[in-house]
């Protein structure tokens, strides 16, 4: 008669499963070491898109049209121009620059010649500096801006809007699928891992069918062992990641003025985000790919994994 899994032998087994990760801690340490591997480069490329996100909303953020305001309006009628702006869907922020600064800003430029120019009639409008949320949609919201009541005109540079809306398009693509990869290699490593314990403890196996136990039996503890691996390597992948990146970001802040404001984005605000997504990681591929091993190799055995 087959043995089941009761609740008391469901404490056993887990037990079992924890001593094992000690007992063939040789195997263990082979096999956190390659979900370490895996995770920290998963978090070091998420880490790098992360800042790459920020560099690229900082050029978008930078790069704005310009609406120009109809130069005989009234100071209502500015305001209401602002008003009607914001209401564009695709619009983040409206930043009004009066006539005196945007001629101030102009002559600044000059440098040296300003003096050429100081005393003469100011020539410019008032205006706003419109700064887009999705460059991907920028003929539209250009074209709603444009038919803004008293906006006179528009200055814009749609060459960059759209370099830079497809540089986002293929940093989303390339992070994804990297992620990807290595989520598939993360799993194969800890299946071929689990499948080499296995070997090295099939006379252990064997004496737990001959006793008949159950399919189920057999594999929780293998389960478990994968598992606490994921568990072990996702807290130490996320210390190493914390402080590769502290490292990085302290020998580079000061070069990276010119891309990103404030140098390089905090771990911190990511810390609790990526601990959550290694020990989840670390969890499922132990546990799907010690299923999956134990599974194959009870079926190699001619012995049905799914009877109970």
């Amino acid at each position: 008669m087959r043995k089941t899994a009761s609740g008391g032998s469901i404490g056993y087994l887990t037990k079992e499963g924890f001593k094992n990760v000690w007992l063939n801690r040789l195997m263990s340490v082979a096999s956190i070491s390659v979900l370490l591997s895996c995770l920290v480069m998963m978090g070091i490329a998420f880490m790098l898109v992360v800042n790459m996100e920020k560099i690229i909303t900082n050029i978008e953020d930078s790069n704005v049209i310009v609406a120009f305001v109809d130069d005989k309006a009234t100071d209502e009628t500015v305001a209401q121009v602002r008003t009607d702006l914001m209401k564009i869907e695709n619009v983040k922020d409206c930043e009004f620059v009066s006539k005196e600064e945007a001629f101030e800003e102009q002559l600044d430029a000059l440098g040296g010649d300003r003096t050429l120019f100081e005393g003469m009639d100011n020539p410019l409008p008032d205006s706003y500096r419109v700064i887009l949320d999705d460059l991907t949609q920028f003929d539209s919201t250009l074209s709603q801006i444009k038919s803004v009541n008293h906006v006179q005109s528009v200055r814009e540079d749609r060459e960059l809007s759209q370099q830079v809306a497809s540089i986002r398009k293929t940093v989303t693509y390339i992070s994804v699928g990297v992620i990807l990869i290595l989520l598939v290699v993360s799993l194969f490593i800890i299946s071929n891992t689990i499948k080499i314990t296995m070997f090295s403890r099939r006379l252990e196996i064997k004496i737990m069918k001959s006793v008949g136990a159950t399919a189920w039996f057999i594999r929780w503890p293998f389960m478990v062992e994968g598992m606490s691996l994921g568990v072990i390597a996702g807290l130490i992948s996320w210390g190493v990641v914390w402080g590769v990146y502290e490292l990085v970001a302290n020998s580079f802040s000061g070069g990276l003025g010119l891309f990103m404001n404030n140098g390089l984005v905090s771990f911190k605000d990511y810390s609790a985000f990526i601990l959550c997504a290694f020990l989840a990681v670390g969890i499922i591929t132990g546990a799907f790919g010690s299923a999956v091993s134990i599974s194959k190799y009870l079926k190699e055995q001619e012995y049905d994994p799914d009877e109970e």
